[in-house]
């Protein structure tokens, strides 16, 4: 669950090689077979910053990620693969770290709500939404942007200490602060274990049709 100033619908992309695969079979959910995910659209501007958004505002924007599942309404942990590889170039942090999270989180039920109130995908609660700017937390694109920036939040406030991190994401970095470490809770030291042992067995890469998709590669200019 996420504890909690920049964020919204549009992410900025600059300086950096960004690598990501187009045409993957991604399958969409048994739970929610009416439940498409968004379409995301990207624009570069005259200064090389790729932008993207699921809700375009301008003609500059081109269909970047089609959301619509080819395939059917069969339940897959790789269906949000796509919007995991996007946020994993985007803040530097492993695609098998989010998507551990992810797992142990809502089990990759993007309509998941605890008993405490965090909701979607990373299981943001209503006020860390709110100062990260997720417009809807049951959006998965927007979920999972929002919490992955706060997982990058919690490794740079925590000098790259995954466990405290992570300590952090659950329990709110304040209790990590002081405790000087992971909190004597209970439930935050199995969150913790959770995440790292399914951390540890995560395929380090998308699971897609390699043989089916196209990898692009799109450089930034410094």
């Amino acid at each position: 669950m996420l504890q909690g100033n920049y964020f919204n619908r549009d992410f900025d992309l600059k300086c950096k090689t960004v690598r990501y695969f187009a045409g993957c079979l991604l399958l969409t959910g048994l739970l929610f077979p009416w439940a498409a995910l968004a379409d995301i659209y990207k624009y570069v501007d005259e200064n090389g910053v790729m932008h993207f958004t699921n809700a375009p505002t301008s003609e500059h924007y081109q269909l970047f990620m089609n959301g619509k599942s080819p395939l059917g309404s069969y339940y897959t942990t790789d269906r949000f693969d796509q919007y995991i590889v996007l946020a994993s170039e985007m803040y530097d942090i492993s695609f098998s770290l989010i998507k551990a999270v992810i797992k142990v989180e809502s089990n990759f039920n993007r309509m998941a709500v605890s008993k405490k109130g965090a909701q979607g995908l990373m299981q943001i609660m209503p006020g860390t939404a709110k100062l990260l700017k997720i417009y809807d937390p049951f959006d998965p694109w927007e979920n999972i942007m929002g919490g992955t920036r706060y997982l990058r939040m919690m490794l740079d406030r925590f000098e790259g200490r995954l466990n405290f991190a992570l300590a952090g994401y659950n329990a709110g970095p304040t209790a990590v602060d002081r405790y000087q470490g992971i909190p004597p809770y209970k439930e935050t030291r199995k969150y913790v274990q959770k995440v790292m042992r399914y951390y540890h067995h995560m395929d380090t890469k998308p699971s897609v049709v390699q043989s089916k998709a196209e990898k692009i590669q799109t450089a930034s200019a410094e």
